[in-house]
């Protein structure tokens, strides 16, 4: 079964964020490659949407409605709802994401 995957407007933001910060601190070759395997990394879950597993930041906290996969060092944050997968954040791993993550997926 194929899925079909949306970037809410967090998530669009947060790769556009995500650009932008490597364009201007490396380049826009590097910026635009993150960038592309970001998206590559959204859309395979097309396929395989359940590969992914709860991020400990919500599982600690009794959330389980939600998955993570990885582009490092990135976080892909999602929910499967029937046959579509809706991408909520998409976050740098080395951040404190506690408080980031609770704030934005549970209001």
């Amino acid at each position: 079964m194929k899925y079909q995957v949306f970037l809410v407007q967090d998530a669009e933001d947060d790769i556009f964020s995500i650009y932008s910060y490597i364009s201007k601190k490396d380049s826009i070759a590097h910026a635009s490659y993150v960038y592309n395997k970001l998206q590559d990394a959204c859309y395979s879950l097309e396929h395989f949407p359940f590969r992914g597993h709860i991020p400990l930041e919500l599982n600690t906290i009794d959330v389980r409605g939600f998955l993570q996969i990885h582009f490092k060092p990135y976080r892909i944050i999602y929910q499967v709802q029937e046959n579509k997968i809706f991408i909520h954040c998409v976050l740098d791993g080395r951040r404190e994401l506690q408080e980031l993550l609770q704030n934005r997926l549970l209001r």
